[in-house]
């Protein structure tokens, strides 16, 4: 396969992200992927530490345009076998059984020996290797979250958490009412102790923004009992009889028991 001469400024992944799988041995031939779902295939096959490899196989998998009668998606794939018969597309299948998009390229270093059908099992375990690497390093919390601190979405989340804090008083107060508590700021608006979440980090204020919405969840929970214990009160204080009511059927028992 030819190669073009390349140029540090013509490093079209110096910026883009790939994944390498461990290396996998055997009777002195050697196999290692590269994956990326951002970098084209061909550009994996010019990597300058593949310059050396025997074979560069090739897949790829991206999503098509086009779509079919049903709405499905469509994809586009292909593969490249660089010498290697059969193997780009064993590649191929790697991609469409894990559900991934992007480009992966197996390198082999041969070593001498043929190996017969196991070069196929090498080059499907490195794919997935370098496959499943990719998966981890995307799906980590810390990785996904950037946990590095925001300005604008840390000064939004003080703002809200204020907003919280004031929300999170009058329903205190509410709830006091409601269980017929004395409170200690009757008739005038509580006032919710100011808290200063600037010096915060990012990952503190979104834990508090969980805290302060669950304490919100359960005070309105708390206020919705006492309502009904406040319901239930009045009902009963309507049905029960007054005391005028009660002297006169005591009346009218001690009547009825004194004509028999």
């Amino acid at each position: 396969m030819s190669k073009r001469a390349r140029s540090p400024s013509d490093d079209p992944v110096s910026d883009l992200a790939f994944y390498t799988s461990n290396p996998i041995t055997d009777r002195s031939s050697k196999f290692i992927a590269y994956y990326s779902p951002q970098i084209s295939h061909q550009h994996l096959q010019e990597l300058p530490q593949l310059s050396s490899a025997t074979h560069r196989i090739a897949a790829w998998r991206k999503s098509s345009a086009q779509r079919s009668l049903g709405s499905q998606p469509i994809y586009d794939t292909g593969h490249d076998d660089d010498g290697e018969k059969f193997a780009g597309k064993t590649l191929e299948q790697v991609l469409v059984a894990t559900g991934s998009l992007g480009a992966i390229v197996v390198a082999r270093w041969y070593g001498g020996v043929l190996l017969g059908p196991a070069r196929f099992d090498h080059i499907r375990k490195c794919a997935q290797d370098a496959i499943s690497k990719w998966r981890t390093e995307s799906t980590r919390p810390a990785k996904q979250m950037k946990t590095q601190d925001d300005p604008e979405k840390k000064e939004r989340l003080a703002a809200t958490l204020k907003e919280r804090d004031a929300s999170i008083a009058v329903l205190r107060e509410l709830l006091k009412q409601k269980k017929g508590q004395e409170s200690a700021s009757q008739g005038t608006t509580p006032q919710p102790k100011v808290m200063d979440y600037g010096p915060l980090p990012l990952t503190a204020l979104m834990k508090l923004e969980q805290v302060r919405d669950a304490t919100i969840g359960w005070i309105l929970k708390e206020i919705e009992k006492a309502e009904k214990v406040e319901q239930h009160n009045i009902r009963a204080t309507r049905t029960a009889p007054s005391p005028e009511e009660e002297q006169k059927n005591m009346d009218i028992g001690l009547s009825g028991a004194t004509d028999t």
